[in-house]
């Protein structure tokens, strides 16, 4: 038995004496050596794809959809919306109260698009937005990976790292206009990451864009990018800001369930929703 094979019973046997029902892990797609050991020998399934859409911070400021209007809500109001709109969508945490008030949650907000019937206005509490939702609205939260790790890109040649450093001092000198400057990644740098990102309406993807771009705007000076993973199939993805090169579409989440089937449903094979729920405290 190898190494990594006897690493994964071992966490596995640990799990279940925490009493844990399911196990999953997050690789890529062009991982073979991490699949065949998964997939192959240990008996875990091929269970979602998500996608991890990063966006850089630029000295200039994104441009937020002029008909939404951003809040930010109450870590009591935020716990509410979350238990009431969000409990049914996958690795929802049953400890949400319990994120949402880590030091390293930077805050959640909530995006609403004026459809000229006053909804926009001011925020009025969650009990209110309940009782009477908006036609679209998305809200997210955000969490500073900062706090517990940095990150650092290394291996770029001198030219790429003067033409980094040149567009950074463009824009800098000439924000107006709006140059695609790419951070120092090649330092520590520290990053943000979204979640619990959802919402409902017509114009929602609307709503996410101008909740990702604010949190982008919001970064400057106190990172250097602004992530967020969505499920292969969220309606909100198509709105999202993100750089490609940045990005990935190859991520895959495997499962496996530890304990035998309950009345012959095994959560591991089910069909995918249209939204996940990525713990940040997994990242």
């Amino acid at each position: 038995m190898g190494l990594a094979l006897r690493l994964v019973r071992r966490l596995e046997r640990w799990f279940e004496l925490m009493g844990a029902e399911y196990a999953y892990m997050a690789t890529d797609k062009s991982n073979e050596a991490s699949l065949r050991l998964f997939t192959g020998r240990c008996g875990y399934s091929k269970f979602r794809t998500p996608s991890l859409l990063v966006h850089p911070v630029h000295a200039h400021r994104l441009r937020v959809p002029r008909r939404a209007t951003v809040f930010r809500l109450g870590t009591g109001d935020a716990e509410r919306l979350y238990s009431s709109r969000f409990a049914h969508v996958e690795f929802f945490p049953a400890d949400i109260g319990v994120v949402l008030g880590n030091h390293l949650s930077i805050g959640t907000f909530l995006a609403v698009i004026d459809d000229g019937s006053g909804h926009g206005g001011e925020w009025r509490g969650a009990e209110r937005f309940l009782a009477s939702p908006p036609a679209s609205w998305a809200m997210a939260s955000l969490w500073d990976c900062g706090g517990v790790f940095r990150l650092e890109v290394r291996g770029a040649s001198r030219v790429r790292r003067a033409a980094a450093a040149a567009s950074r001092s463009l824009d800098r000198a000439a924000r107006w206009m709006r140059v695609p400057s790419v951070p120092d990644f090649f330092s520590p740098f520290a990053g943000w990451f979204t979640y619990g990102l959802g919402g409902d309406g017509p114009d929602a993807a609307l709503a996410a864009e101008a909740l990702f771009a604010s949190f982008v705007n919001m970064a400057r000076g106190r990172a250097a990018a602004v992530a967020v993973e969505v499920a292969a199939c969220d309606p909100l993805r198509r709105r999202i800001p993100h750089w490609r090169r940045l990005s990935c579409t190859e991520d895959l989440w495997c499962m496996k369930r530890l304990i035998g089937e309950i009345d012959g449903w095994d959560w591991a094979r089910s069909a995918p929703g249209h939204s996940i729920f990525v713990d940040p405290r997994e990242v």
